[in-house]
């Protein structure tokens, strides 16, 4: 698999983040007015100052905000390059009455049109959005890594419409070991705001699904996901079963598996957004495992019970539960609190079997 110069990578201007408020529409209304006017004159900067000048009339600011403002606009699909036309749909989402549809349209506009190599004077056919949405549709989820390592793939490179599981994690591998998620921050919290705005998309935790799909796996209303974790309690909460895995077994590790992975998840129990403040980051309402137990412990494929035995979904094939029958947690880790929890766990893999069959 050819793999790309790590500082290159997808980038968005993002003057904007509000699609609905009225900096935004007014901003595009005016650039649509633009092109409407000036439709038979060629493209040139003079023309592209004029521009400019248009824009600074509704919020007077500095000529850097105003160029990335239009410039947002054209990578995301609004309007096209060389400032001669725009998206068919571009003055419907203007015009349009509710925050709902104009959710409808920004995400047809950006499936099919928007590309972040575009510039007010250059075009380009290659469509991240697509790409990443195509992905999505083989994978059924994304991870916030697989999203972060999307970033990073050249479209051109590849002959089909996404990029397969075997490719996506070397490209997972490559932007953890050079550091790309922790560099590029700010270009990954833009693609995040985009996502987090199309419609039938949702993020759960940091995995991106469709609606759809989440809603069968997590059976639940999915308005509650929107409640957000304090990063600096959920570190404290994931250092505390750190800690008590180096006491009982003398370093961090996958608390069933045995195995000290480079990578461990702090793993709720009781899911963190049906948790009330206190049992979101209570240690005893977390796991130490592995991605792969992690998942299957999430999605409620597996539980636990009182004594350790896991026990299965009837959601899950024969031989993945013949793999991990002989694995169980030791008596050590199941306090009476982690009990109650469990219990908790069980009862919701319990509802879920029953909705799904």
């Amino acid at each position: 698999m050819p793999m790309q110069n790590y500082e290159e990578y997808w980038k968005l201007t993002n003057a904007f983040t509000d699609y609905n408020g009225k900096k935004f529409l007014d901003t595009l209304a005016v650039c649509v007015d633009f092109i409407d006017e000036y439709k038979d004159e060629l493209y040139s900067e003079e023309k592209y100052s004029r521009l400019q000048t248009e824009v600074e009339k509704l919020n007077p600011i500095n000529l850097i905000s105003i160029r990335k403002s239009i410039n947002q606009l054209v990578k995301m699909g609004f309007i096209n390059s060389f400032l001669l036309s725009y998206h068919p749909q571009t003055k419907e989402y203007i015009e349009a009455r509710t925050n709902k549809k104009r959710e409808t349209l920004l995400s047809k506009i950006i499936y099919s049109n928007s590309s972040f190599n575009r510039a007010v004077n250059n075009d380009s056919p290659i469509k991240q959005i697509n790409f990443l949405i195509q992905t999505l549709i083989e994978k059924g989820k994304l991870s916030k890594e697989e999203i972060i390592a999307l970033m990073l793939v050249d479209i051109e490179a590849h002959k089909k419409p996404f990029i397969s599981e075997i490719e996506l994690q070397k490209y997972v591998a490559e932007a953890t070991k050079t550091g790309f998620i922790k560099r590029k921050y700010n270009q990954v919290g833009y693609l995040y705001n985009i996502l987090g705005k199309l419609d039938d998309l949702v993020f759960v935790k940091d995995d991106l699904y469709f609606k759809e799909d989440a809603q069968q796996i997590f059976g639940e209303d999915l308005t509650l996901i929107t409640k957000k974790r304090d990063p600096y309690l959920h570190r404290l909460y994931k250092n505390l079963l750190q800690e008590e895995c180096e006491e009982i077994y003398g370093k961090p590790l996958c608390v069933l598996e045995k195995l000290a992975y480079p990578v461990l998840i702090a793993s709720h129990i009781k899911p963190f957004i049906q948790s009330n403040e206190t049992e979101a980051y209570d240690p005893n309402n977390g796991l130490l495992l592995s991605r792969t137990i992690d998942s299957l412990f999430d999605l409620k494929y597996i539980s636990f019970t009182d004594e350790g035995k896991m026990i299965f979904s009837k959601r899950i094939s024969d031989d993945v539960k013949e793999f991990w029958k002989d694995y169980q947690l030791d008596p050590s880790i199941l306090n009476i609190q982690r009990k109650n929890y469990l219990a908790y766990h069980r009862n919701l893999m319990s509802v879920i079997d029953k909705v799904i069959n």
